[in-house]
């Protein structure tokens, strides 16, 4: 019951933020609700400051940590984003810009990885925070992937050019999978100490082309049951059911669900579409989906705000931590992005702008704070937390509000 009541008050919260957003702020629907969540937060915490006989911060964090964000967002909501995402993603010019798309987010996840937990580690150091050289390998794999979730919508409302906005989101919905796998193998080296290359290996090819080949199945199955109908409800029914079949599948297989949800969205949304689906169909799929997109979207982002109080923010050399990873993060960013583009730029020219939109509209969401809220207890969880939450709101909010200006900048458009 709990769990209904929570999904209850933040679906009704969603709504009001959204309204009041639409009608006076303004803001791009996902930060205006992320600001919304941040503010009534902080909110909280200047009240209990101002009247501690409340109480108020203690009993509306005990609230909030009852919601088991990394549960919520990983084995709830990533699949059903991921695949509604893919499903309105256009294949063919996806594959046209397939080979620089997949080199950034192996070869650019790959090396985000590592360049992050260098620099966390000297940057955690600096600040008088001792953490362990492999739980910054951690920190710089829950860090690194791209969120498609953020990513996909604010694209929509920055107006990118078709050839460049292919290139971000379809990085986004492939290094999703690649991220999670890194985390899972940096995870392993950090609780037990010691990850031979085999075993890693293994991992890596079980997890990554398990995950495509469950995608795939799964989307061949939909399409040749739907091609054996005509009644847009149960096609409808059949793809949420592909979307709930991957999680069932992936966490007893040790497949990656995210790549799997992908794949199965690409296959449906356009070899389905155009095989298997009429115009009716087609209209009531995109408009169940297109919903299912807005709603989860609208929930996670106020969660991401509210998840605040969930922060430990007693120690201020967490703070100094999170404003000094702030500008290496993007740093980072920038090496992960060039270099990927650099091995495939003969085969794959870059385009006009490209390195610019990829590098500011690489935004974190909420991948990164569920992963993070994943890792068990280690001396410094707490700043590796605070340091996460602080790079993934700064991300969504400044560079999600200027991704447009960059955008008109890079590609010479006129503002």
């Amino acid at each position: 019951m709990f769990l209904l009541d929570a999904l209850a008050i933040l679906l009704c919260l969603a709504a009001v933020f959204g309204v009041v957003n639409h009608h006076f702020v303004k803001l791009p629907f996902t930060i205006g609700l992320l600001l919304a969540g941040l503010l009534g937060s902080i909110g909280v915490l200047v009240l209990d400051h101002l009247v501690p006989s409340l109480d108020l911060a203690r009993t509306v964090r005990g609230a909030v940590l009852q919601v088991d964000f990394a549960e919520s967002v990983l084995s709830g909501m990533l699949s059903l984003l991921l695949f509604a995402g893919a499903l309105h993603t256009d294949f063919g010019p996806l594959r046209q810009k397939l080979t620089p798309i997949l080199a950034l987010a192996t070869i650019g996840t790959l090396l985000s990885t590592a360049l992050l937990a260098v620099g966390s580690w000297l940057v955690f150091r600096a600040s008088g925070v001792a953490i362990d050289f492999a739980w910054c390998c951690v920190f710089g794999a829950l860090i690194s992937p791209t969120d498609p979730i953020a990513v996909l919508g604010i694209l929509k409302a920055a107006k990118a050019p078709p050839e460049l906005a292919i290139k971000v989101a379809g990085e986004s919905l492939f290094n999703d999978g690649v991220g999670v796998v890194l985390f899972t193998l940096a995870l392993g080296f950090a609780t037990a100490g010691q990850l031979d290359a085999a075993t890693a290996g293994h991992l890596l090819l079980v997890e990554v082309f398990g995950g495509l080949l469950l995608g795939l199945l799964l989307g061949w199955v939909a399409e040749r049951t739907m091609r054996s109908m005509d009644e847009p409800n149960l096609e409808i029914l059949i793809t949420v059911a592909v979307v709930f079949g991957i999680g069932f599948l992936a966490s007893r297989l040790h497949v990656s669900a995210p790549l799997a949800a992908v794949v199965a969205g690409l296959w449906v949304g356009n070899r389905a579409r155009a095989t298997a689906m009429d115009e009716r169909t087609e209209a009531a799929l995109d408009t169940v989906w297109t919903f299912v997109d807005e709603a989860l979207n609208a929930v996670l982002f106020l969660l991401i705000g509210i998840e605040v109080l969930a922060i430990d923010y007693s120690r201020s050399a967490y703070l100094w931590a999170a404003a000094a990873l702030v500008p290496v993060a993007l740093l980072v960013r920038f090496v992960s992005v060039w270099v990927p583009l650099r091995v495939v730029r003969r085969q794959n020219p870059v385009g006009r702008g490209a390195l610019p939109v990829l590098t500011w509209g690489g935004l974190k969401g909420g991948i990164s704070i569920a992963l993070a809220m994943k890792t068990p207890e280690f001396p410094g969880r707490n700043a590796v937390l605070t340091v996460t939450y602080a790079l993934v709101v700064f991300s969504i909010v400044v560079q999600g509000l200027t991704i447009g200006k960059v955008v008109r900048v890079a590609v010479g458009k006129p503002a």
